[in-house]
């Protein structure tokens, strides 16, 4: 392996668009998390597919280790060189290429973040209706099969992508996928990219699905005595078939959060937070529905939020759920994770996460898409404590255990990355090996985003 050498020759083709100063990899090695401070060796900035193509040739041709980074802004570590090598920073291919509202999609650059996306696509009278809360990368977004509160009625990435342009390990540049809603051909590439986190290609253009913007919008909070309550009021919304845009749940620490961090006064017990989208008697008539079942497990406390201005304030402040989180820690770093159970078992998912975080300790809290089964919980920890990240340990294995034994997933979108690699063999049992091979058939110098995924091998 030559790192130098890798560096030495993409120089040559980007020139300045190359950095080693030290204040740019500084920047490349942050996470959101407690991982450790990790900078690449260089951080190259592409422009085109044709960039990307020949400076991953050159990796591969070198055993240079490449990290795709979109926001950096994924919480499980995938975007940092921890192997050294080169970060490939995404954020100058950041162009809608081509939108077309009759076919209701667009085909964008992968450094494009949602909220710019978005901000374009407004005068279409169309959106993008993927929202991880983050103002993500798109690219980063399809890389990690990223959801988020709207999941509940649009989907995830996974749905919502229809065709990849991607740059294989040895610079080959392939499509998969076309702008037809459906096809029969071939293996499924474009799905097996999404979801990847890297590790596969370097997804250098994305066709995207497009949503109309609804004619009306509506969002409401209510509380409840107990977080039992406030689960079994989601599940019973969502089995009852009432098409919510999203519906969040908060407990008492999670709210507690928010009064720290945002000053918000809210009463510190359990909240939802819902959004209804339609026509105007269609949202009317669904938000009168929800509070129905809403009162029957003691709902109070509902206000409406109708405008503009109250509705992004009120998702403003649950978007903030990671710094709100951190915030009750005074100082200590946030370990978040995710993992994601069948709707019937969401109750008990919850209820024992939150009893193991009182046994072992540990401040926690608990917010989540839970219209889908997925809820986050955010553990405030000191790195330089090892007690307290043992416990931290202990946590998230009884909370990945639980998911896998209600049937559900050890991660419903935060991903794998480094954190989550040793419940992989747990979830997936013998499919690991063919998931390997899969890695080493597209990548057999292992120098995309390596020590990542997959756990390693013993």
């Amino acid at each position: 392996m030559s790192i130098a050498s890798a560096i030495a020759a993409i120089s040559e083709r980007l020139g300045d668009r190359l950095s080693t100063s030290r204040a740019v990899l500084d920047q490349h090695g942050q996470n959101e998390t407690y991982y450790p401070h990790t900078p690449p060796d260089a951080v190259a900035f592409p422009e085109t597919t044709e960039d990307v193509s020949a400076i991953v040739k050159i990796c591969n041709d070198e055993g240079c280790p490449i990290v795709a980074y979109g926001a950096a802004s994924s919480l499980e570590g995938q975007h940092l060189n921890t192997q050294g090598g080169i970060c490939l920073d995404m954020s100058r291919m950041n162009r809608i290429l081509r939108v077309s509202p009759e076919d209701l999609l667009a085909v964008v650059q992968p450094g494009i973040t949602r909220l710019a996306l978005n901000s374009d696509l407004r005068a279409t009278g169309l959106m993008f209706p993927v929202d991880p809360g983050a103002d993500a990368s798109i690219g980063g977004m399809t890389a990690t099969r990223a959801s988020g509160t709207t999941a509940v009625r649009y989907g995830t990435m996974r749905e919502n992508i229809l065709a990849l342009e991607a740059v294989m390990a040895d610079g080959t540049i392939i499509r998969t996928g076309t702008e037809a809603r459906k096809s029969s051909t071939g293996y499924d590439l474009t799905h097996l990219l999404i979801g990847s986190e890297g590790t596969l290609g370097i997804i250098t253009e994305l066709t995207l699905k497009l949503q109309g913007i609804p004619e009306a919008i509506s969002s409401a909070t209510c509380r409840f005595e107990s977080v039992e309550d406030a689960v079994n009021c989601v599940i019973t919304t969502i089995q009852s078939g009432l098409p919510m845009a999203r519906i969040e749940l908060l407990d008492d620490m999670m709210v507690k959060g928010f009064n720290v961090y945002a000053n918000a006064g809210l009463p510190e017990v359990p909240h939802i937070f819902a959004e209804f989208h339609g026509t105007p008697a269609g949202v009317a008539e669904q938000a009168a529905t929800f509070g129905e079942i809403a009162a029957e497990f003691g709902a109070t406390g509902w206000k409406t939020a109708d405008t503009t201005e109250d509705r992004n304030a009120l998702w403003a402040m649950r978007h903030k759920a990671h710094y709100a989180s951190a915030a009750l820690g005074k100082g200590k770093h946030l370990w978040p994770t995710d993992v994601c159970v069948p709707i019937s078992k969401l109750a008990e998912a919850v209820l024992q996460a939150q009893k193991d975080a009182v046994d072992l300790g540990l401040t926690s809290t608990i917010v989540g898409h839970v219209g889908d089964g997925n809820f986050h919980a955010g553990i405030s920890v000191d790195p330089t404590d090892p007690d307290e990240m043992e416990r931290a340990e202990q946590f998230t294995k009884a909370l990945a255990l639980t998911a896998l034994r209600l049937g559900g997933t050890v991660s419903g979108e935060h991903g794998i990355g480094l954190g989550k690699q040793k419940f992989m063999d747990i979830e997936h049992g013998p499919a690991i090996a063919y998931m390997r091979a899969i890695k080493k058939a597209f990548d057999p110098n292992n120098i995309l985003n390596p020590g990542k995924l997959l756990p390693p091998e013993t």
